[in-house]
C-alpha cells in the first residue's frame, strides 16, 4: 500500500511527475506540499472453491516539507476500507475492516543535480520507517480477521531506495528502486517488498511553449511497476499462498497548473507470477491532487 503514492516534488510551482512512486525533484526550502489520492483496488481470480473477492479503498494523506534545498521530509497517513467476499459452505459472506492504516515517515536527500536551461537531472536516495498506526486485532462475527485484512500490520518496518528524475520542458522521465524490510508483530510477519518503477510524462497540451504565460498543461503518463513480495510467515511457518512477482503498466493523465496538479491513472497487471492460491490483482484505479503551499 504503500506504496506507495509518494511522488511529491516541486520547485516554486507545481510540475508533472510519476503518479505511483517517488521522484527525485526536491521540495523547495520552506515550501509545503499536500497530496492525496483515492485508490480503488480489485482482486479476484480465486482458484479455490471459496471464490474470494477483495476490494480495497485507500485514501492516503501525504505532507511534504522542504527542510533545505536538498533535504525533503515526508509524512504519510492513510485511511483504508477492506472488504473480502468469500463463500463458506453454500453461503456468501463479507468480512470487512476500515480505519487508519499504517503511516510512514521518510527523508529524501539530493546527492547529485545537473541543471541546464530547460533541463535538469537529479538523483536522490530516501530512507524511512513504516509505523504501526493501524489496528491489527480487529474482529467480526467469525473471529479475529486475517492479518492481511486488518487495517494495520502491527510492525515497524524500515525501507530505503533511490530515485532519479530527468526533466525537460517537453517531457520527464523518472525511475526508482526501493526495498522494505517487514518485521514480525504478534507472531505474524509480512514478506519483504522490492520495487523497480519507471515513468514517462509527455506534455500534450499546449503543444508549443512559444506563448508566454501559458497557465495550464496536460501531460500523458505511462508508468511501469515491477513488484516482488516475499512470502508471509505465521509463528515461523511460511504461507505458501502468499507473495510473488507482479508487473503493471499504468497509463494516466495529469492536469498541471501553477499551484496544483490533478491526476488519474489505472494500474493494469501484465504479468502476475504469484505463489499458490494468492489472489490476482484485477486493476487499481487512482485519482488525486497535489497542492503546493
Amino acid at each position: 500500500m504503500v506504496v506507495l503514492f509518494l511522488n511529491i516534488f516541486t520547485v516554486d510551482i507545481a510540475h508533472a511527475g510519476p503518479i505511483t512512486f517517488n521522484s527525485a525533484l526536491p521540495v523547495s526550502e520552506g515550501v509545503g506540499v499536500l497530496r492525496s489520492q483515492v485508490k480503488l483496488t480489485r482482486k479476484a481470480g480465486d482458484i479455490t472453491s471459496q471464490n474470494r473477492a477483495l476490494n480495497v479503498t485507500a485514501v492516503p494523506l501525504v505532507l511534504a516539507y522542504g527542510f533545505s534545498p536538498k533535504l525533503a521530509l515526508f509524512g504519510v497517513l492513510p485511511y483504508v476500507d477492506k472488504r473480502m467476499d468469500i463463500t463458506i459452505g453454500n453461503k456468501r459472506i463479507r468480512r470487512q475492516t476500515k480505519g487508519l492504516g499504517d503511516g510512514k515517515l521518510f527523508a529524501r536527500y539530493t546527492i547529485y543535480q545537473a541543471d541546464k536551461p530547460g533541463d535538469t537531472l537529479r538523483i536522490a536516495p530516501f530512507v524511512g520507517l513504516k509505523i504501526p498506526t493501524g489496528a491489527y486485532h480487529k474482529r467480526d462475527a467469525l473471529g479475529v480477521l486475517p492479518r492481511p485484512l486488518q487495517s494495520g500490520s502491527g510492525s515497524w518496518d524500515p525501507f530505503a531506495g533511490m530515485a532519479l528524475t530527468h526533466q525537460t520542458l517537453d517531457w520527464e522521465f523518472d525511475s526508482a528502486i526501493s526495498y522494505q524490510r517487514n518485521t514480525k508483530a504478534s507472531g505474524f510477519e509480512f514478506g519483504d517488498i522490492a520495487r523497480f518503477d519507471a515513468s514517462f510524462q509527455y506534455r500534450v497540451l499546449p503543444q508549443s511553449l512559444d506563448h508566454v504565460g501559458v497557465p495550464t498543461f496536460i501531460y500523458a503518463v505511462l508508468e511501469s511497476n515491477l513488484i516482488w513480495k516475499g512470502k508471509n510467515k505465521l509463528v515461523g511457518a511460511t504461507d505458501i499462498n502468499s507473495g510473488g512477482t507482479t508487473w503493471n503498466l499504468v497509463p494516466g493523465l495529469q492536469y498541471v497548473t501553477r499551484r496544483y496538479v490533478l491526476e488519474t491513472a489505472i494500474e493494469l497487471p501484465v504479468v502476475q507470477r504469484l505463489n499458490g492460491s494468492a489472489l490476482e490483482a484485477g486493476w487499481v484505479w487512482s485519482a488525486g491532487f497535489r497542492w503546493n503551499f
